[in-house]
């Protein structure tokens, strides 16, 4: 039987990223939606000729998994109630505002037998999944992922958790998973809002740097990884360059491809309600989920305390 899917929160990330994917059901059914702005959400909801809830609960019991959209103050309360409810949950980044909130998720999670699963599409992200694949004996990965004019107006952890937690989750996990911090920078403006941030790791041989400026005057992300004899390079999850001992070879992307498959929502979208109907595990649950929240909070207590 098709598996429904519901969804929880119906805000700009839901509506540009995840309903478009989810709202083309192909072996599931999506049987609704809940957001507290009830008026919003019953516009959206009609949008994709969905069931408008007015309750999570109910929701929940209409659900075999659903995707959660909300505020990332809200994810605790609400994946809690999902997991409890018996249902499956995949959760946009980070999985809860706090590290101890997303470790007792995982911990609920398992006790429920239930699957749980972190949103981050760049690891579903064809041309990043492309490199991964080639990087077995890298000897250096570095992604940087800039904003042109994105300084504050939330202070630095909320923008460490909100967008810096891609960079780090991506590069380890390019360069083959958890890796040692050596040393790093962040620098904030008098208001304890972030300006730039830049952090070293080493996974095995592999040397790994992450890099974010908030006023770059540029909306940038790239990845170069270096081997023996091979440089790539992939900017903007789309373009692509390989050198291979001098020679160079330029991989178009294809034309059918659309965004949301190239920044890596459909594959991620698909992925989950995928390991739904088989019983399988996500690839972004449990332990993975948490490994990229430990480098932040990491990094944010270490300049808390200074």
């Amino acid at each position: 039987m098709a598996p429904r899917i519901g969804v929880v929160g119906l805000g700009g990330i839901a509506q540009k990223a995840w309903l478009p994917v989810i709202g083309r059901a192909d072996s599931w059914r999506l049987v609704g939606g809940f957001s507290p702005n009830q008026q919003k959400a019953q516009a959206v909801c009609d949008s994709y000729r969905m069931r408008c809830y007015s309750r999570l609960d109910v929701l929940a019991a209409d659900c075999d998994a659903v995707f959660v959209h909300s505020s990332t103050a809200s994810h605790f309360a609400v994946v809690r109630e999902l997991l409890l409810a018996g249902v499956d949950v995949c959760v946009d980044k980070p999985l809860a505002e706090t590290l101890s909130e997303a470790e007792k998720l995982v911990e609920l999670a398992a006790k429920q037998g239930r699957k749980l699963m972190v949103g981050f599409n760049r690891r579903f992200a064809p041309r990043y999944q492309q490199l991964k694949s080639q990087l077995s004996e890298a000897a250096s990965v570095r992604m940087e992922k800039h904003r042109s004019d994105s300084v504050g107006p939330q202070d630095l952890r909320f923008t460490l958790l909100d967008d810096y937690l891609h960079v780090v989750d991506t590069a380890l996990w390019l360069a083959g998973g958890r890796g040692k911090l050596h040393h790093g920078v962040l620098h904030t403006n008098e208001a304890g809002q972030m300006l730039y941030a830049e952090h070293h790791f080493s996974v095995g041989g592999t040397q790994v740097t992450t890099s974010m400026h908030r006023r770059a005057g540029t909306q940038r992300e790239s990845v170069m990884a270096l081997g023996d004899g091979n440089t790539w390079q992939v900017d903007e999850m789309r373009d692509w360059r390989h050198e291979h001992h001098g020679q160079l070879a330029i991989d178009p992307v294809p034309a059918w491809q659309t965004t949301l498959v190239q920044r890596g929502f459909d594959g991620a979208a698909r992925h989950f309600i995928t390991c739904v109907e088989n019983q399988t595990m996500p690839e972004t649950s449990g332990e993975q989920a948490l490994m990229a929240q430990r480098v932040i909070e990491k990094l944010w207590r270490e300049i808390d305390n200074e």
